[in-house]
């Protein structure tokens, strides 16, 4: 079933037009063997309903930003909580259209989801460390702040967001449009940032480094992340063949971290004796 699934995932991730939900679906029965395809199709059908209970083109992108949290905020309770930050199903979309609670991210896909089934012109808006959703053309661009319930941002409430995570000045190239595949490269981020949080759950970091490494675009460190994974795993083998194959790639710009690289394969297979 995994392979199926991985197949899946990277076929899905490779199409003209990616589907964010059936990638976020594929992503989340990595980490729930219950989801099925009568499940993933669930999920499909409730974004299609909860955007069937939206007024009809309601105006410009402030209004589609008022529809969206009067109807996913308000009504529906839709909202996030810092404990959720503790949690892995507030990465998992299925769970999260469940218990209307989540990471800033996976909200954002709910409200990118119905508001685009709508037609509204909607897209994500990945802000260092609080993921929001963006209405209208640049010049006219609403944002709405789903794990706050889709409250509507200020110039100064997005700057403070900004401010708050990373300690530097809001940008305007942070406003910029993210694509589908940015958005599940930044899920699979917080899954493996979850993890290794929890060294008792490596099996959550490798499906997250696995499944990163099926996107077109990915750090090449992936490759490292998982080598270690695999030593830490008890998978000596596969580990230092996998350092190895990292440091023949580092070693094209840096001999030395290479030379470090090999370092740790040799010791991975001393481990067998």
């Amino acid at each position: 079933m995994t392979t199926d699934l991985r197949r899946l995932f990277a076929a899905e991730a490779r199409a003209e037009r990616p589907d964010l939900v059936q990638l976020c679906l594929l992503l989340a029965a990595e980490a729930d063997p219950a989801l099925d395809e009568a499940g993933m199709d669930a999920a499909q059908i409730e974004l299609d309903e909860l955007a069937g209970q939206l007024p009809f083109r309601p105006g410009g992108p402030r209004s589609w930003a008022l529809a969206l949290g009067e109807l996913l905020g308000a009504r529906l309770g839709f909202h996030g909580v810092p404990g959720d930050y503790q949690r892995l199903e507030s990465s998992l979309l299925h769970e999260v259209l469940r218990r209307r609670r989540g990471l800033p991210i996976l909200l954002s896909v709910v409200w990118l989801e119905v508001a685009r089934r709508a037609g509204a012109p909607v897209y994500g808006v990945a802000l260092p460390g609080h993921f929001v959703v963006g209405f209208g053309d640049p010049e006219e661009q609403v944002l709405a702040d789903p794990f706050g319930a889709g409250r509507v941002l200020t110039g100064p409430d997005a700057e403070l967001l900004v401010v708050g995570a990373t300690g530097a000045p809001l940008e305007r190239s942070m406003l910029r449009p993210a694509d589908p595949l940015e958005i599940v490269l930044r899920i699979l981020n917080n899954v493996r940032t979850w993890a290794q949080a929890r060294p008792e759950r490596s099996d959550v970091s490798m499906w997250a480094v696995e499944l990163s490494l099926l996107l077109p675009a990915h750090p090449a460190r992936l490759r490292y992340e998982r080598a270690q994974l695999l030593v830490r795993r008890g998978e000596f083998v596969a580990g230092a063949a996998e350092l190895d194959a990292y440091a023949e790639v580092l070693g094209e710009v840096d001999d030395a971290a290479a030379e470090l690289v090999r370092g740790q394969a040799r010791a991975a297979r001393a481990m067998l004796n």
